[in-house]
């Protein structure tokens, strides 16, 4: 009896579309076929991220009567599990020979697959029913509150680091959505959103002082999430008193918001970055963990993350002081500690991270680096950072170019000369969702 042969194909399987089951029907007439599913790691390598677990990925491939077997496929390159199978045949759709962050991998795949006469197969490309124009559906019907809200769990878990962006109104948020570049052929894009209260205040005419109340801000939130998919991280300053922080906490749950981040101070708001050049009171160690303790009491669901936010180095109150504080709320129940610091140079935060990870190396550790603004995304992943926000430089980038747009429009008493300064009204409609 003739040996069927072997089919292999590399998948991510998130969104199984029709352009997903034709490849696999082609691979079938071929052979038996193994899907090599990309683990959350290999995933990553191309930049991508999946919204379903690995294993919910393989229950619905094994499922599926083109299948015979599903594998791990632990790096974005094939060579490991082709070496390994050694399949007569590979299929892949014929778009990755264009595609800067693939076609390096269709080149390795050629090549290994000559060790025993192999053969690569690729099947045609559908443009309609690419994983992409699939999102941007998703994007238009919206995501629900409950999914949004795990996702940023998954990403900590599943990412090196993940990058937050400010955003202050729906249309910044639509630039942090769609945001992605190519860098050494790997896409760059933005994880999720940070809804500051400096900026939320700021773009309100209204000073930082928690002058905006919590309906207001929830009210901001839900533009954005009207045309979004990805998490927030809300900015609840102190988060009140303690009996008001939990209402909070169940509000920000329901509406969707990932995370909360409040701070270990007290009175009324003001900003970090002046430190002890206005008066600024610390919590009691005692105070603030009872209240991370209620908050956590008050949330429904496990996905729900509280981060305290640690402002020992700020107030200069010194490393043992935010040692101190860190473990403390990390019994208390924090999800997740803020470290912050004015400091241009990033010493305070180098020297905290190697003291906290020399102790707990499983806690997310989220850093705002404003002031120390020279440290890369590269170097905070080797500090063992989780998450990195930019936490207000899309209104500080708005501002200043309307300014100079205005001030030309009095100048000239015309608009010709500010419009090199403005998108074209084609390219602003292009960015709202069902604007065509």
């Amino acid at each position: 009896m003739k040996k069927k042969k072997t089919v292999y194909v590399s998948m991510i399987a998130d969104l199984l579309h029709a352009g997903h089951i034709k490849i696999l029907e082609a691979a079938f007439e071929k052979g038996e076929v193994t899907v090599g599913l990309l683990t959350t790691s290999a995933i990553n390598e191309l930049g991508d991220t999946a919204y379903l677990k690995y294993d919910q990925r393989k229950k619905v491939l094994e499922n599926l009567s083109f299948v015979n077997s599903v594998i791990p496929q632990e790096s974005a390159s094939y060579k490991k599990n082709l070496k390994t199978h050694k399949p007569d045949f590979v299929v892949h759709g014929d778009d990755w020979a264009t595609c800067k962050t693939q076609s390096k991998y269709r080149n390795e795949v050629i090549e290994i697959l000559k060790e025993w006469n192999g053969e690569l197969f690729e099947v045609p490309y559908s443009s309609e029913i690419n994983d992409q124009n699939i999102k941007n559906q998703l994007i238009k019907l919206g995501v629900t509150g409950v999914n949004r809200l795990q996702r940023l769990r998954y990403l900590i878990r599943d990412k090196k680091i993940v990058r937050i962006l400010e955003t202050h109104n729906a249309l910044s948020a639509l630039i942090a959505e769609n945001t992605t570049i190519e860098v050494n052929g790997k896409k760059e894009s933005f994880d999720g959103f940070w809804s500051s209260s400096l900026t939320d205040s700021t773009s309100k005419g209204k000073p930082d002082i928690e002058a905006v109340d919590m309906t207001s801000r929830i009210n901001a939130v839900n533009d954005i999430f009207e045309v979004t998919t990805k998490p927030l991280i809300f900015d609840a300053d102190t988060g009140g008193k303690t009996e008001h922080f939990e209402f909070t906490v169940r509000s920000l749950e329901r509406t969707g918001v990932s995370a909360v981040v409040i701070e270990d101070k007290t009175g009324l708001k003001k900003n970090s970055l002046l430190g002890n050049e206005v008066k600024q009171t610390q919590d009691t160690i005692e105070n603030f963990c009872n209240k991370i303790e209620k908050g956590k009491a008050a949330q429904i669901s496990d996905d729900f993350m509280i981060i305290a936010r640690i402002e020992s180095l700020i107030l200069e109150a010194g490393m043992s002081d935010a040692i101190k504080r860190a473990k403390a709320y990390i019994a208390a129940g924090a999800d997740g500690i803020m470290i912050h610091s004015r400091h241009k140079d990033p010493d305070e935060i180098i020297e905290f991270m190697n003291k906290f990870r020399s102790f707990d190396k499983k806690t997310p550790v989220v850093v705002v680096p404003t002031s120390f603004n020279a440290v890369t995304i590269d170097e905070f992943i080797d500090l063992g950072v989780n998450v990195v926000i930019s936490a207000n430089h899309m209104l500080r980038a708005a501002y200043p170019a309307m300014l100079k747009v205005a001030k030309s429009i009095l100048t000239h008493g015309r608009t010709l000369e500010a419009e090199p300064d403005c998108m074209s009204i084609k390219e602003i409609l292009e960015i709202i969702p069902g604007t065509k």
